[in-house]
């Protein structure tokens, strides 16, 4: 289900997602260094009559492999809020799956909770958000959402 195609006349929008230091490319190129440098010592090491390095050095490079394609899996992950008239959309994407909540802006509420952590909750349904961003960037969506949701409710 895409959210974004619904939301057309938004009053607030924010859009969260995953500080990715690497391209695709680049991580890709990292694991090959590794990979390189890792089995080469380690067949250095087997030359020289220490072959049990080498199997140690593939499974190395196998659990960084597997670590490396669970964060690629993950690097286009992002958050959607978005407030347009009385209605709060949040759109989640993880691992390239997108879900999307809808709550009436006039009962949703703000919740915060330990270990700095952010949801919306209306009517026995409750949805976590702010996962990609720091304490300082959570608190400040706080504030925000609850001035939006509710400085035009009359409260």
């Amino acid at each position: 289900m895409e959210c974004s195609e619904r939301a057309h006349a938004t009053e607030f929008t924010r859009f969260a997602r995953r500080n990715n230091s690497l391209s695709s490319s680049g991580r890709l190129f990292v694991f090959a260094f590794l990979f390189i440098v890792s089995i080469g010592i380690a067949a250095a090491f087997a030359v020289i009559g220490a072959w049990p390095i080498l199997p140690f050095a593939g499974l190395e490079m196998g659990v960084l492999y597997l670590a490396f394609r669970v964060f690629e899996r993950h690097a286009a992950d992002y958050e959607r809020i978005a407030i347009a008239g009385d209605r709060v959309e949040v759109e989640i994407c993880e691992a390239g799956r997108a879900r999307c909540h809808e709550f009436n802006r006039y009962w949703a509420q703000v919740v915060s909770g330990e270990g700095a952590r952010l949801a919306l909750r209306s009517h026995g349904r409750e949805v976590e958000i702010g996962r990609h961003l720091n304490d300082d960037q959570r608190r400040a969506l706080a504030r925000e959402l609850g001035r939006r949701l509710h400085g035009t409710a009359g409260h």
